[in-house]
């Protein structure tokens, strides 16, 4: 290899190590040493049985996981119909840019403009006055988080399954229908097992990010969601209790990784299976 070659290659690694080193791994490891050690700095598990013997933590975590699961599958019903619509359009990649377009809003000023549609004064209840309906309370329920994480997560579900469409030979479809398959039995059997792969890595988009929500479940969802990210949030700026906010914080990260492998290996391992 030429050295100017080697060069070049060191001087796009080493400041995307620094970075990794810096910003990930170091964090990492603060976060570890915080959740297995007291305030004299003494190595202790302490924390983890206080987590895992508590009713209300255990709960945050039934709750953090239900919540992710209900916005995985909300996004997964909208997000694969229209990623199969886009990619019949003739300006396909228009119509996605103009879905992944509010990404490049920030989550905060989304989060605000859902507060001013659904609250008491907003436009929705402005809305459904005019036929003569009193002012709802919108906000503040499981239903308005639903709606808002879900909203703010679609994008990241179509576009992992768009491109997987978007990969599938045209031909296949078509000798299928030559077979004697009709459209519907061409899509579940054809289209569906091939978009796997997209349906997956939106899953993964999706499902992770949710399980560690916290301001969304505050200014959407108040004091009725509470899940471990709002959890982590209190014992960090509230309680100031980072050695048990460092312990939720490793639970939730290797419940991530967990979530990770096993989509994963299920994907080598369908692969494996069609080869």
């Amino acid at each position: 290899m030429p050295k100017s070659k080697q060069q070049r290659q060191l001087f796009y690694i080493i400041p995307y190590g620094i970075w990794l080193v810096l910003f990930v791994i170091a964090p990492l490891i603060l976060l570890l040493f915080q959740s297995l050690t007291t305030q004299n700095g003494h190595f202790t598990l302490q924390n983890y049985a206080t987590y895992f013997a508590s009713g209300t933590y255990l709960l945050m975590t039934f709750n953090s996981v239900w919540y992710a699961f209900l916005i995985t599958i909300i996004t997964l019903v909208i997000s694969y119909p229209m990623a199969y619509l886009l990619n019949r359009l003739k300006q396909k990649h228009f119509w996605l840019l103009l879905v992944i377009l509010p990404t490049w809003i920030n989550l905060l000023l989304k989060t605000y403009a859902f507060i001013g549609l659904l609250s008491k004064t907003g436009t929705v209840n402005n809305f459904i006055g005019l036929m003569g309906i009193a002012p709802q309370q919108l906000l503040f329920s499981n239903w308005s988080f639903l709606l808002v994480a879900a909203y703010i997560e679609i994008p990241f579900m179509i576009l992992p399954i768009f491109n997987s469409l978007a990969e599938i030979n045209p031909r296949l479809a078509q000798a299928s229908r030559d077979l004697g398959a009709n459209q519907w039995q061409t899509l579940r059997r054809v289209i569906l097992p091939l978009s796997m792969p997209g349906i997956k890595a939106g899953i993964q988009a999706v499902f992770i990010p949710s399980l560690s929500l916290f301001m969304i479940t505050r200014l959407i969802g108040g004091n009725r969601v509470i899940t471990l990210g709002t959890a982590i949030e209190e014992h960090f700026l509230v309680t100031q209790n980072w050695r048990l906010g460092s312990t939720i914080g490793v639970i939730l990260i290797v419940a991530m990784v967990i979530t990770m492998v096993l989509t994963r290996e299920r994907a080598r391992k369908s692969s494996r299976n069609r080869g």
